[in-house]
C-alpha cells in the first residue's frame, strides 16, 4: 500500500471510527432498549429473548450512522403470524412515543428513531443451526460467527469498505438499493483480509466470483455452480444452501467493480465521502431538456400504501413492465430509472430515442424457403387494413409496409393507465393509485415539479448526467 492510498484511509478511519464517547452512549442505550422489549415482551404475555445483533454487537458500525438491531428470538412452535403481527406490537410499544416506521422484509419489522439512533426490532424464530422457519433466524448466529473472526484491525477494515460502498451508492440489502449488506462486507473482508484486499480482488473481475469461506463445496464445484447461478456467489458460513450475495443486482456488482478499479488507479477521499449532487437550476433544466435531443418521458402518480420495500419492489416491477410494453411498441428506450419520496410522489422516467414514430413502418416476413410461413403471411397482409404496400418479394423474403397501431408514446401509455394498468404488468398497489390519477409528461413539462422538489431534482440531475462523478476529471 502506498503512501498516499494508507493517508487517505487512516484519515477515514479515525472520522468512522467510534470513540469512546461515542460507544459508551449506543451501548448504553442498546442495552436499555434491550431492557425495555424484554420487559414489554413479559407485560403482554409474549415468550421472547431478546438480544443486540447486527454492527453494534459484531463493532462494524460507523460513528456517523448508529444502528441498533434488536432481535425478539421467540419459541419454534409459536404460529408464523405471532413472528410478524404479535411481535409488532411488542416493539411498537416498547419504542411508544418514538418515531416509528413499519417495514417489511420476509416478515414486518418496526424501524424507529430513539435519541437520533435507528433502531430495528426484529422477530426471528428460536432455533438450532440449520432448522429455519425464517429468513431472520440466522441472524444471531451470523453474528457469533462474525464475532469470533474479527479481531480490532479487520473491524476497521470492514468499517472502511461499509463506508466505500455508501460513497459509491452499492451499500444496502434494502430493495430500493439492491447493494451489499453488512453481513456481505464483513464476509468479504474476512475471506479477502483487507479493504484494499476486497477492491483488489473485485478490479480482476472475470464475471463470476464464488467465495466459501467453510469450504462446502470443495470437490463439489458442479453441484455448487447448480445451485448458484448467481454472477456472485458468498456461501453462508452458517447455511450451505445459502447465497449471502444473492439479493445483489448486477449493476451494483458492476459499479463496485469499476468504481474499484477507479480508486486503486487514482485514490482519493471523495470515494468514501462524494461531493454532493448540485441541481441545475430551472432554467438550466428546461436547456437542458430542450435541447438534449432524445425525449425524457415522465409517469408522476400519488402516495402507494406500502412499506419502504414493497414500495420499490412495485416501482421496479412496474417500471421493467412498462419499459417492454413502450419497446414492444416500437419505442426504443435509452435509460429508465424510478424515484420516490416514499410519501407523496412517485416518478418513472423513460429516455425515448424519440416520442413519436412515423407513421407506417417496414415488416419483414418469412424467407421464400418456409413455403407454409409465406402463404400466412401473404394471407395476413394482402387486402388487410394496415397494408400501406405489398406485400413483395425483396432479397428472397417477403416484405411488408404496414401502419403503426401507435405513434404517439405518451398518448400511448395515458391510454394503457387509465384502467390502472395491470393488463400490461403494472403492479397491484400502484394500479390501484393510478386508478385515481397520474400525469404523462414530456421533457419540460415535469419542470414544475422539478422547482419545488429539491430531491427530485437532484435525481433528475444526476440521471441526466449519466456517468457516476468518480469518473469526473482533475
Amino acid at each position: 500500500m502506498n503512501a498516499e492510498v494508507n493517508r487517505i484511509l487512516q484519515k477515514v478511519l479515525k472520522r468512522i471510527t467510534p470513540t469512546r464517547e461515542q460507544r459508551k452512549r449506543v451501548e448504553q442505550l442498546a442495552r436499555r432498549l434491550q431492557e425495555k422489549v424484554s420487559q414489554t415482551a413479559r407485560e403482554m404475555g409474549v415468550t421472547a429473548e431478546v438480544r443486540v445483533e447486527g454492527s453494534v454487537a459484531k463493532d462494524t458500525w460507523l460513528s456517523e450512522e448508529p444502528e441498533i438491531d434488536i432481535f425478539m428470538q421467540i419459541p419454534p412452535e409459536l404460529p408464523r403470524e405471532m413472528l410478524g403481527n404479535v411481535c409488532l406490537k411488542v416493539a411498537k410499544k416498547a419504542v411508544e412515543g418514538a418515531k416509528q416506521v413499519e417495514r417489511f422484509a420476509e416478515h414486518p419489522y418496526l424501524e424507529a428513531f430513539v435519541d437520533n439512533v435507528r433502531i430495528n426490532i426484529v422477530p426471528c424464530y428460536r432455533v438450532k443451526k440449520g432448522e429455519w422457519k425464517s429468513a431472520t433466524d440466522r441472524t444471531p448466529y451470523h453474528t457469533e460467527y462474525v464475532k469470533k473472526r474479527l479481531n480490532e484491525k479487520l473491524r476497521g477494515e470492514v468499517r472502511l469498505l461499509k463506508r466505500f460502498m455508501k460513497g459509491i451508492g452499492v451499500y444496502g440489502a434494502e430493495i430500493k438499493v439492491g447493494g451489499f449488506s453488512g453481513y456481505l462486507c464483513e464476509l468479504l473482508v474476512i475471506s479477502y483480509g483487507s479493504f484494499i484486499g476486497v477492491l483488489e480482488n473485485f478490479a480482476e473481475w472475470k464475471g463470476k466470483t464464488v467465495i466459501d469461506l467453510e469450504r462446502y463445496y470443495e470437490k463439489r464445484e458442479d453441484e455448487l455452480q447448480l445451485m448458484f447461478p448467481d454472477p456472485l456467489v458468498v456461501v453462508d458460513p452458517v447455511d450451505a444452501g445459502r447465497n449471502v450475495a444473492a439479493a445483489v443486482r448486477r449493476e451494483k456488482i458492476a459499479e463496485f467493480v469499476a468504481a474499484s478499479r477507479a480508486f486503486l488507479e487514482k485514490p482519493d477521499e471523495k470515494f468514501f465521502y462524494p461531493p454532493p449532487i448540485e441541481p441545475f437550476n430551472p432554467k438550466q433544466i428546461r436547456v437542458e431538456l430542450r435541447n438534449r435531443g432524445s425525449t425524457l418521458l415522465f409517469l408522476t402518480f400519488g402516495k402507494v400504501d406500502a412499506v419502504s420495500d414493497v414500495l420499490w419492489g412495485q416501482l421496479y416491477r412496474t417500471q421493467k413492465a412498462l419499459r417492454a410494453l413502450l419497446e414492444t411498441h416500437d419505442f426504443h428506450v435509452l435509460r429508465t430509472s424510478a424515484w420516490s419520496d416514499e410519501n407523496e410522489l412517485n416518478v418513472l422516467v423513460f429516455e425515448l430515442e424519440q416520442a413519436t414514430l412515423p407513421p407506417v413502418k417496414r415488416h419483414l416476413g418469412p424467407p421464400l424457403a418456409k413455403r407454409r410461413e409465406c402463404k400466412k403471411f401473404v394471407d395476413k397482409y394482402l387486402g388487410s387494413e394496415r397494408t400501406v404496400c405489398g406485400p413483395f418479394v425483396e432479397d428472397s423474403r417477403w416484405v411488408v409496409e404496414v401502419r403503426r397501431e401507435v405513434v404517439d408514446a405518451a398518448e400511448f401509455l395515458r391510454e394503457k393507465l387509465r384502467d390502472g394498468g395491470r393488463t400490461v404488468g403494472v403492479a397491484g398497489k400502484i394500479s390501484d393509485v393510478l386508478k385515481e390519477g397520474f400525469k404523462v409528461l414530456l421533457n419540460e413539462e415535469v419542470s414544475d415539479v422539478y422547482s419545488w422538489n429539491r430531491e427530485f431534482a437532484r435525481f433528475l440531475t444526476g440521471f441526466l448526467t449519466g456517468r457516476p462523478w468518480w469518473l469526473e476529471r482533475g
